[in-house]
């Protein structure tokens, strides 16, 4: 098997499967935090931010 065989092998693999796989992957990553389930940990993590709120002012140099 020659080099150009070689190469153009991993090219259609790369072309078709992989891409697929990386399409299916990214799909999968975008879809992840709509699930019914992630609500809770989505709110939790979008009110990390307002945590040390109820500190006061005198601990962040106010």
């Amino acid at each position: 098997m020659s080099g150009h065989s070689t190469y153009e092998g991993l090219r259609h693999f790369a072309d078709s499967w992989a891409l697929g796989a990386m399409v299916l992957v990214f799909a999968v990553l975008i879809a992840w935090p709509f699930r019914p389930g992630a609500r809770r940990a989505n709110d939790e993590a979008a009110n990390m931010i307002f945590a040390d709120d109820d500190l006061g002012g005198k601990d962040h140099g106010e």
